[in-house]
């Protein structure tokens, strides 16, 4: 533990940050100091199960756990550690999106090219969505009330209405989508992974408005957000994690990050951006301003734990994982071939401070 006496110099040196950032006209969350984010291990819980998963994601009222198990989806309570419920038959699942306002979930089929729509209090199928070929990440646009699967084969992004569930029209990206995000002020931004490419379009017209490269970031997977100032985190598959103006596309800065990414979170409560990594690392970097971010720390978590959720009211990050075996060797078929899965072993995987 640190002495009493470097806490008081710590503590008086952020109030002056503080007034500093205050006259500034900006406020941000105070950077971590040598004692990195606070972050760790909370709980590990053991779901088992067959099958392999992707993405996941966290409703933030009720702190519950959609995550993708290849035909259905897992509903667990972090609290109590287990499974509380489950949509089937969504059959080749990537990834849920959640519009709380309609009580509605939905997730993104890449087998049968749909998005399933279920009641989020029941769990029950409401109907299903058709989408362009290989729907993979999937968001909800509060501002539009559209729910926008990215499809992979198509090259595009389909729009459905999140009140009637009917499809209303689709977003030619020009290049293989990977993940988005959405500002919440009539903009989505979506990953080119086969481009290196950042494409902005607008929710309610389903132009596409820019489209920028990422450079020095290759293959962009995982995406995340800082609305409230327009700014993109990007997982790059080089082993960065890029800052991207919103507005102009100009890429502010880089920190490294592990092998594998898949997934980005941002918490504005404490300014901090993740990174996960197949590799079993969690890099957290800090916005020290809108244009600025600096390497906190890199956390080992568990191999496979490649894809997270963020639950940003109690700050609580989400990782899944499972034990692995070995990987088979690439072929043209399946260039990035996986590890074998060790059947029972996927864990949810809780990291808070």
């Amino acid at each position: 533990m640190r002495k009493i006496d470097q806490n008081v110099r710590v503590y008086s040196g952020l109030l002056v940050l503080a007034s500093i950032l205050v006259v500034a006209g900006y406020m941000m969350a105070a950077p971590q100091g040598s004692g990195g984010s606070g972050y760790h291990l909370i709980k590990k819980v053991k779901l088992g199960g067959l099958g392999g998963w992707d993405y996941l994601t966290v409703d933030q009222t009720t702190h519950r756990v959609f995550i993708s198990r290849g035909t259905h989806v897992m509903v667990v309570d972090p609290e109590q550690g287990k499974v509380i419920g489950d949509v089937p038959d969504t059959q080749g699942v990537h990834g849920i999106a959640l519009a709380t306002e309609f009580n509605k979930g939905f997730t993104s089929n890449g087998r049968t090219a749909t998005s399933t729509i279920f009641d989020m209090a029941t769990l029950k199928t409401l109907g299903e969505a058709k989408t362009d070929q290989d729907p993979d990440a999937i968001l909800y646009d509060p501002s539009s009330k559209r729910v926008f699967t990215f499809n992979g084969d198509a090259n595009s992004a389909t729009a459905i209405d999140a009140g009637s569930g009917k499809v209303d029209g689709t977003v030619a990206l020009g290049g293989g989508p990977e993940f988005a995000a959405a500002d919440g002020k009539g903009h989505v931004f979506v990953n080119l992974e086969d481009k290196s490419q950042l494409v902005k379009f607008d929710s309610k017209t389903l132009k596409v408005e820019n489209t920028w490269p990422l450079a020095p970031c290759e293959s962009p997977s995982g995406l995340a957000i800082d609305a409230e100032h327009e700014v993109l985190i990007v997982g790059c598959h080089n082993k960065l994690m890029a800052f991207v103006d919103g507005n102009s596309g100009k890429v502010n800065g880089t920190v490294p990050i592990g092998q594998g990414v898949d997934a980005n979170g941002f918490d504005p409560g404490t300014g901090f951006a993740f990174a996960s990594c197949g590799d079993g690392t969690l890099t957290v970097a800090h916005e020290d301003a809108p244009d600025k971010f600096s390497p906190v720390e890199m956390i080992t978590t568990q191999r496979g734990a490649r894809t997270m959720a963020l639950d940003k009211s109690n700050h609580n990050v989400y990782l899944v994982t499972a034990e692995l075996g070995t990987t088979p060797a690439a072929t043209s078929e399946n260039p990035r071939p996986r590890p074998t899965i060790v059947p029972d072993t996927f864990t949810l995987l809780i990291y808070g401070r």
